[in-house]
């Protein structure tokens, strides 16, 4: 909108203001349209398409008082910037509308060199709040765009092993999300396991999660072998290509990856620098798999152990990010032992208890925005 050529609504109930304030604004370039009162300047204002209102205060019918509140309070119009006309002896009047939200003010009788300049500033202003919301409206279909292609990184749909419950749960704290998790297939009917959380938030970490996914999955299937060797090599590579190719970003990840042998319940794994993953024998806490080296892309060069654990029939992994225990709310941090005991409760299945946690820690934050992104995968012999 050019700010020289704007679409005007005058509301005055004195037939001469309107017609004086129309010449004028008509000779500066503007289009006009007039209202008699309130009622009517709505019903105009309903149609849309007007860059600003001048707007009597004392009017039958209806006055400014109700037409700037009700203008204020649709979200269709409450950008329109709205200049209140006044009398001499209305200053209170007119402190009681620059409250309710008026840009400005205009006094009467009418000065050529002051109408310009009030309406000219207040269409700048709105032609450079339409150009923002433009931009914020693009900018957020960008992130949506960013949204669904981020949901191709993760697994399509969680693979079947035989004896065994897989489930995950994925919640970005934003449009796009610095966490991830995967499970995919690796010859000799192994089953490599996943989650990780990028440093950072929006979405700079939103590109490197894709990264990092990528990175370990090509090289975890490259790298056909022993479990140990395959998880080492996955962890090595990835770490290192992170640390050199990208040592400016200083970006990293916590990370935990594991490879399953089903017929046997053998869990060769290494932790980068993650929140340690809960063993459940049953409902109780059997052990939790601690951190065995440090997060991936720190440095190059650096050395990851391994460790493994044992899964028996009727024990439950269950891997999570930080968006769990460090969920905010009124009683403060979600924590270690709200975990625990939401993962006290029998679950039927491995979804079931995954969204038992998630119900609990909603239930912990609610009213309170989200803090972190919040990815869950669990493991059920």
């Amino acid at each position: 909108m050019n700010p020289a050529g704007g679409r005007i609504l005058v509301v005055d109930d004195v037939e001469a203001n309107r017609d004086l304030l129309a010449r004028r604004l008509e000779k500066l370039g503007h289009r006009v349209e007039t209202a008699i009162d309130g009622a009517q300047a709505l019903a105009l204002l309903a149609g849309g398409g007007f860059d600003l209102m001048l707007l009597d205060i004392m009017m039958p019918v209806m006055d400014g008082f109700e037409v700037l509140a009700r203008v204020r309070a649709d979200d269709t119009l409450r950008h329109l910037p709205v200049i209140v006309i006044s009398a001499l002896g209305e200053l209170e009047a007119v402190v009681r509308c620059i409250e309710l939200g008026a840009d400005d003010h205009l006094p009467k009788p009418f000065n050529p060199v002051i109408l310009r300049a009030r309406v000219g500033a207040c269409l700048e202003k709105k032609a450079l709040r339409d150009q923002e919301r433009l931009w914020a409206r693009s900018l957020e279909r960008e992130l949506e765009i960013g949204h669904e292609i981020q949901k191709d990184f993760l697994p399509g749909a969680i693979p079947e092993v035989p004896g065994w419950e897989l489930a995950a749960r994925f919640e970005p704290a934003r449009q796009v999300a610095g966490d991830f998790y995967d499970a995919f297939p690796l010859p000799g009917g192994r089953l490599m396991l996943v989650i990780a959380d990028v440093c950072g938030k929006g979405v700079g970490a939103a590109l490197y999660m894709a990264l990092f996914r990528t990175l370990i999955r090509a090289v975890a299937a490259q790298a056909p072998g022993p479990p140990e060797e395959t998880l080492a090599r996955a962890a090595q590579a990835t770490s290192d290509y992170i640390a050199t190719t990208h040592e400016r970003s200083s970006m990293f990840a916590t990370a935990f990856l594991a490879i399953l042998e089903p017929d046997t319940g053998r869990l060769p794994y290494l932790n980068a620098g993650h929140e340690a993953p809960l063993v459940l024998a049953g409902t109780r806490p059997r052990t939790r798999l601690a951190p065995t080296g440090p997060a991936l892309g720190l440095l190059p060069g650096l050395a990851f152990t391994l460790a493994e654990t044992l899964l028996a029939p009727g024990e439950t992994l269950v891997l999570y990010t930080d968006g769990i225990t460090e969920a905010i709310g009124a009683a403060g941090m979600f924590g270690d032992d709200r975990l625990l005991q939401a993962l006290a409760a029998p679950a039927a299945s491995a979804g079931a208890l995954l969204d038992a946690l998630l119900g609990a820690v909603r239930e912990h934050a609610a009213g309170f925005q989200p803090s972190d992104d919040i990815t869950l995968l669990a493991l059920r012999r």
